[in-house]
């Protein structure tokens, strides 16, 4: 008995690291940007608190939140990832909440819809920001209850969801403009984890794109294809506006271009290239975030260290300025 129950344990764990390998996919990195993520992540996957990702579109957020899943305790139960922006109307109800047989028309038998599907799990409410405020104020009667009612049923059926959310837009801006409810927002946004873009993890851009190469190879059991020191530079000095997705379609690219075992320049996209040439036309322009360390810097300076003159010689609020201190680590000589 007590055997079975150690090889039961050992095939639980053993599953638990199948599907961190898996969710792993493209979370790695040896940025400080990407150490620091993959630290909150570790630390807020722990704890049951809802979770909203906040960046970029295709800067990973979908892989974060299967990261997050792996690392809980509900790693045994499903992972179910919600794209909002195909929810409009009854067919929303139907796909989150589930319905009863002859609920409306075509309703042929029972469904569990994603919330019950997800129970004892994750659910992933992905680009959060696109629902209207009617199916807004049925989510948030979900998440208060921790139940649902399907759709053309009066019985409410108890669920146990942990709610992670993602989006690209700015929530709090889209509270202040009414566009989504405030109460719902705070119900969802109990901790908040911005996904650094790609331009802002320049040291993983080679690391990721080996990574990608690897993943063409395993899939097609082909022997691994590497990266020449041109094509390495090429795509260092490009700003990758789809970030971490658009690494993998233009790796892709790349390896089925590609006519040997080196990925080299004629491999890649004729996009990627813009990137060499504006790099080297902007060489001597300083970053705006150096520029405006250094005008804080000579603000204060000319004010004494005293803040308040400092933020006026700025032109800025005072708040404005602790903001920007504490941005550029600023704060322990002034006052």
């Amino acid at each position: 008995m007590e055997r079975d129950e150690k090889g039961s344990a050992a095939r639980v764990d053993r599953r638990r690291r199948e599907r961190v390998d898996s969710a792993n996919g493209a979370f790695v990195g040896r940025s400080s940007a990407y150490k620091s993520l993959a630290q909150i992540v570790q630390r807020v996957a722990r704890r049951k608190s809802s979770v909203t990702l906040v960046g970029e579109t295709g800067t990973g957020k979908e892989i974060v939140a299967r990261q997050m899943h792996c690392n809980s305790e509900r790693s045994d139960g499903p992972f179910i990832p919600v794209d909002c922006t195909t929810l409009t109307g009854q067919l929303f109800e139907s796909q989150l909440f589930g319905h009863v047989k002859g609920a409306f028309t075509g309703a042929a038998g029972d469904t569990l819809g994603f919330f019950r599907a997800a129970d004892g799990g994750t659910i992933l409410l992905d680009e959060i920001g696109e629902l209207d405020l009617g199916l807004q104020a049925k989510l948030l009667r979900v998440l208060q209850e921790c139940c649902v009612v399907p759709v053309g049923s009066t019985q409410p059926c108890p669920v146990d969801v942990r709610v992670i959310s993602a989006t690209n837009c700015d929530l709090k801006n889209m509270v202040r403009a009414g566009t989504f409810r405030a109460d719902l927002y705070f119900r969802l946004n109990i901790v908040q984890i911005t996904i650094p873009p790609l331009r802002e993890r320049k040291e993983d851009i080679v690391l990721l794109a080996a990574h990608f190469l690897d993943r063409q190879a395993e899939l097609y059991d082909e022997p691994q294809k590497v990266l020449s020191e041109q094509t390495k530079k090429v795509l260092l000095s490009y700003d990758w506006p789809g970030n971490v997705r658009e690494l993998a379609n233009v790796i892709e690219n790349a390896y089925v271009m590609s006519k040997g075992e080196t990925v080299n320049l004629s491999a890649l996209p004729p996009s990627v290239f813009a990137g060499e040439s504006l790099l080297s036309k902007g060489a001597q322009i300083k970053p705006l975030a150096d520029l405006q360390k250094n005008a804080v810097i000579e603000a204060l300076a000319a004010a004494r260290g005293r803040k308040t003159y400092a933020a006026k010689i700025l032109g800025i609020s005072y708040r404005k300025l602790v903001r920007l201190m504490d941005k550029h680590a600023l704060h322990p000589n002034y006052r």
